[in-house]
């Protein structure tokens, strides 16, 4: 009597969990299809112009490493412009918020999560985001794009960034965004 009493228990418990199932394939049969159209690959030049002092400065600090190693673990936020030229008077798009946290104890690399957030021209009201390691060492550095809004709706690709200059009078620095990014 009591493996029967198990068995009965285990088909009425197969019976619930078959039932949740057709009852959630049945709800995803009615979901809506959403068709994209054709992925295209879209490849354009940006800059950043960044102020990291003063009254204006677009890059806070947010925490700093221990007292021996005053770089490895720095965190900051930032809010630089997104231009279409090196030039301090370039036409702005946009503006780069980001938060960016030294990650290596021997180079200076960032760990960054930055969104393009585009607010003129041809992609105003997206947003581009970008996730990944950007080594200061190198000339030239690679971040993956992780996806994005509006126009930028499942991007994926790559930005390579190289600084075009970083001037310690000023406490400015400008630098090179290149995109190529698939989307839809």
């Amino acid at each position: 009597m009591a493996a029967s009493f198990q068995t009965n228990l285990i088909l009425i418990l197969l019976a619930l969990v078959l039932s949740s199932s057709a009852t959630t394939a049945q709800e995803l049969d009615e979901t809506e299809s959403l068709s994209l159209g054709p992925e295209k690959l879209t490849r354009f030049r940006l800059y950043l112009h960044e102020i990291f002092d003063g009254s204006n400065a677009t890059v806070v600090y947010a925490a700093h490493g221990n007292a021996t190693n005053l770089v490895f673990g720095t965190v900051s936020v930032l809010n630089d412009i997104i231009a279409l030229g090196p030039e301090a008077d370039s036409k702005v798009v946009g503006r780069a918020q980001a938060l960016l946290a030294i990650a290596s104890q021997t180079e200076s690399a960032l760990t960054m999560i930055m969104n393009f957030v585009f607010t003129d021209g041809k992609f105003n009201g997206s947003v581009l985001t970008l996730a990944g390691r950007n080594n200061l060492n190198l000339k030239v550095r690679e971040v993956p794009i992780v996806g994005g809004t509006g126009a930028f709706q499942f991007a994926r690709g790559y930005v390579r960034t190289s600084t075009v200059f970083i001037s310690q009078i000023n406490k400015t620095a400008v630098a090179e965004y290149n995109v190529s990014v698939l989307h839809y």
